[in-house]
């Protein structure tokens, strides 16, 4: 069927093997509740959602895995473009102590209070016991619904959550059921470089704003 595209027209393809992924997702800042009820902060740039359920890929070496799969709450911060420079400040930390060997070959290490290293401000949780982090325009405090290792990828699981109570700035809402999205914008993570939303191209027939 020709669809108005001569094959010249087409952009030429190569097959490749890119070491990563990261095709363009939203990073979120994952807060979960550790042993002594303080908050860990985790970085993470794989989730999407299926109405309110979150769904995140989360990696098994890290605190966060260990920390969902004894206190099964969280809270899904997602940052704006502005605080881009705070969440590369906890890149190279994890709050496991000894620093697993995976990680530590790979430059990490340990930090316990990754509120401190990025400078970022702790805001007590209404749902569950994880922090919040203030300066986060969206805060989404959930529990954890499902969890699962896939069998051909054993360095990750995926985390099936629940949104219990959503919270953002007041600054980018229109009322209480709609997100202004012209105000709004992730920071969105592709192939390991950080980025924030172009120009709006459109909205789908959906849209009530």
């Amino acid at each position: 069927m020709n669809n108005g595209l001569q094959t010249s027209q087409i952009p030429a393809t190569e097959t490749i093997k890119p070491k990563i992924l990261y095709y363009g997702t939203p990073v979120i800042l994952l807060t979960t509740v550790n042993e002594d009820e303080t908050t860990n902060i985790s970085p993470l740039s794989s989730s999407w959602a299926l109405g309110d359920c979150i769904v995140l890929g989360v990696g098994v070496a890290g605190k966060a895995f260990e920390n969902l799969q004894r206190h099964p709450e969280c809270v899904i911060n997602v940052p704006d473009p502005s605080l881009w420079e705070r969440v590369e400040r906890l890149a190279p930390y994890t709050g496991k102590n000894p620093v697993p060997e995976e990680k530590k070959q790979i430059g990490f290490s340990y930090r316990k209070d990754k509120f401190a290293v990025a400078g970022l401000t702790p805001v007590p949780g209404m749902a569950g016991k994880p922090a919040r982090i203030g300066e986060c325009p969206l805060q989404l405090e959930a529990t954890v619904k499902n969890v699962r290792i896939p069998e051909h990828t054993l360095n990750f699981a995926i985390v099936e959550t629940k949104v219990m109570q959503v919270h953002a700035h007041r600054n980018i809402t229109l009322d209480e059921h709609h997100i202004d999205p012209g105000k709004w914008s992730p920071i969105l993570y592709n192939f390991r470089h950080y980025f924030g939303l172009g120009e709006q191209l459109g909205r789908t027939f959906r849209s009530e704003v």
